[in-house]
């Protein structure tokens, strides 16, 4: 069965810097989890830590307020808009004056999942995900942002993707082979479903973890969009159609989520082969 929970119902777990940590997926709570999944809760006027060991690689995800991130030598601000790549051995400090909210996730043992992490590791880099291309499936409403690709980021342990489902679509039914992955909703609500039996109302701040080869689909609520990051670990994850004939393929739209021109530009594809967008 998936995995279903809201980040309220985990109790917070305070470090020396007065940071709330929640752990919201790991070993603990699924057995042979490739990665790690925290909310952090930075108060007004606080500072963390963030780095990372040698063959580790972390991503965080804004989800509110602002902060500040200074590493080697750059300040680089960041919203609830920013998704940033931390590569191993990375050390920096993030800190904010009105208070900060957000994912960071750990993968431990990076190399395994892409051996060339240590000879040649990405570069930390943050992005602003509603200025990159937004696609547009083919068949119904439902839109697409890559926002972690091997192309964008120079690594193939994770992918990430933002899905924006409006009122009322639904996508068919699919299994993913060859690794897990969770999505967090941002905005909105809908119903995820698991197996033949396992439906789960979602709303924001809600988790919901599927195992490899775990048959799901989602469709959107009443009113107003769904919009929800889900992370693969490892990227090279093959998707399943249980009817072939719905392969969702997407388009480009030549637009970001704003509206204004995209940062960059990808071809039209099939979500079953998906190549390093």
């Amino acid at each position: 069965m998936a995995i279903h929970f809201n980040q309220s119902t985990i109790a917070p777990i305070f470090t020396a810097d007065g940071i709330a940590c929640q752990p919201l997926l790991n070993e603990q709570r699924v057995r042979g989890i490739l990665f790690e999944l925290d909310r952090l809760t930075i108060p007004p006027g606080g500072h963390g830590k963030l780095t990372t060991a040698p063959g580790e690689l972390a991503w965080f995800q804004m989800t509110a307020g602002t902060a500040t991130i200074h590493a080697a030598g750059r300040t680089l601000p960041v919203a609830p808009n920013h998704i940033g790549l931390l590569p191993p051995k990375f050390e920096g400090t993030l800190a904010s004056d009105a208070g900060a909210t957000l994912l960071f996730a750990r993968v431990p043992k990076a190399e395994r999942l892409d051996p060339s992490i240590c000879s040649d590791p990405p570069p930390f880099r943050v992005l602003d995900w509603q200025g990159e291309l937004l696609l547009q499936s083919e068949h119904d409403a439902r839109k697409r942002i890559y926002i972690i690709t091997p192309k964008m980021f120079g690594t193939r342990a994770i992918r990430g993707e933002m899905i924006i489902y409006p009122p009322g679509t639904e996508c068919p039914v699919h299994h993913h082979q060859g690794g897990a992955h969770f999505m967090f909703i941002l905005t909105g609500e809908g119903t995820c479903y698991a197996g033949a039996a396992q439906a789960m109302s979602v709303q924001p701040g809600d988790v919901v973890y599927y195992h490899d080869l775990e048959p799901h689909w989602v469709k959107g609520g009443k009113d107003g969009d769904l919009i929800f990051s889900e992370f693969f670990v490892p990227s090279a994850v093959a998707t399943e159609w249980a009817d072939p004939s719905k392969v969702c393929t997407w388009i480009p739209t030549g637009l970001n989520y704003r509206g204004g021109r995209a940062s960059r530009l990808i071809e039209k594809h099939a979500h079953s082969h998906l190549a390093d967008v």
